[in-house]
């Protein structure tokens, strides 16, 4: 599944169902109306990088609820909301939104598919419905975005555990109520949802460069965590993790096409109507075999998306590997394409009152989050014993 080509740049390449259409046109009239980019440049001097109550508004309209179970208060799409999370990251992309999309999300399923009782009870209703944020603690500065790499420790203590090392870098961890952390407990893969308030939690912001998002490091100097903090057994976390990370990716990848198609569309747009020489921009040869190239590496984009999410939706086993190819293209060819973009603007490409500064910002944000294209394609040449 993948968006409609609504626009000069396309979108995800994938037919929506009625509903799906609804969704996706309620979602683009709601960031048009409540999430213009003169709000984004506003919070470039917030702390919080995001309004509570633009962010509960965005709730109510289904997004975190898309994969979570039916009984916990979510829409009940199963394995098919990962396309609803497509939709949305893609309209969050073109519309640079801010906000805990990601980390809220991949919070929100996991607690769906391995939480206790309690936090199905209490913690994820408050999720779906925008009342409280979650982040994701999974990566810890310096080391790899895999599994492998988790080595902040769970240390055993009778019926509970202590929690100690740093991850980073967390997004939304400053402004988050619930942390869910992935450790090691005896060499076993564990996963805990600890207050982001209990004692021994350190959260120090960083410097990113996206206006709209907020990213931290995060210090556990033996954070007590009870066995209902679990999230699953303990030892259990790696099928979890390995899907947070499949996610992650997902939407990272959505936002970064949606961001790029959006880019496309304006600079197209400018070319045609920016005069040199009593010649539209757009009529000279060579500037249209640059189009052309930047338009291929965007077809690429969507089709590599569209393919990992459509894997992901169906259980297949290829899903790991679609979507680490579409991090590894996506990564390189994003940027690549809004700096091209930023050419064919000239001067005032590179000036700040110009848009497109605050678009190469998010895909070049979302190129290094979550591995960067090389770590990925070092993956995907092992997955095939490369």
């Amino acid at each position: 599944m993948a968006l409609r080509r609504l626009s000069i740049g396309g979108n995800l390449d994938f037919d929506l169902t009625q509903e799906q259409q609804l969704f996706a046109d309620t979602t683009r009239r709601f960031l048009a109306d409540e999430s213009d980019l003169a709000a984004v440049r506003e919070l470039a001097e917030s702390d919080v990088g995001f309004d509570a109550a633009w962010w509960q508004r965005a709730a109510e309209l289904g997004w975190i609820s898309l994969m979570v179970d039916e009984s916990a208060g979510g829409l009940g799409l199963g394995s098919q909301g990962i396309l609803y999370v497509g939709v949305v990251a893609e309209e969050v992309g073109r519309a640079l939104a801010p906000g805990p999309l990601l980390p809220c999300s991949v919070v929100a399923a996991t607690l769906s598919r391995s939480g206790n009782a309690s936090q199905r009870s209490e913690v994820l209703p408050a999720l779906v419905a925008g009342e409280a944020t979650a982040s994701w603690c999974f990566a810890e500065g310096g080391r790899s975005w895999s599994a492998d790499a988790v080595q902040l420790e769970a240390k055993r203590e009778g019926s509970s555990y202590r929690l100690r090392g740093v991850k980073a870098p967390v997004e939304a961890a400053g402004q988050a109520q619930h942390l869910l952390v992935s450790a090691r407990c005896d060499g076993e893969l564990t996963q805990f949802l600890v207050p982001a308030d209990a004692e021994g939690v350190t959260i120090e912001a960083l410097e990113g460069l996206d206006l709209a998002r907020r990213f931290a490091r995060v210090r556990f100097d033996d954070v007590q965590a009870d066995e209902d903090s679990l999230v699953g057994s303990p030892g259990s976390a790696e099928q979890d993790i390995e899907q947070q990370l499949q996610l992650a990716l997902a939407i990272s990848c959505s936002e970064s096409a949606g961001a790029v198609a959006r880019v496309f569309d304006f600079t197209l747009e400018w070319v045609f109507d920016r005069y040199s020489f009593g010649r539209p921009l757009a009529s000279y040869q060579a500037l249209k075999h640059r189009f052309a190239d930047m338009k291929t590496y965007l077809e690429g984009c969507h089709a590599s998306v569209s393919a990992a999410l459509h894997a992901m939706a169906d259980g297949s086993a290829e899903a790991a590997m679609l979507v680490r190819v579409a991090k590894a293209f996506v990564g390189e060819r994003a940027p690549a394409i809004v700096q091209e973009c930023v050419q064919m603007h000239g001067g005032i490409g590179v000036t700040w009152e110009h848009d497109i500064h605050l678009y190469l910002r998010r895909v070049a944000s979302n190129r290094v989050t979550f591995g960067e294209p090389r770590e990925h394609r070092a993956s995907i040449a092992g997955r095939l014993g490369i």
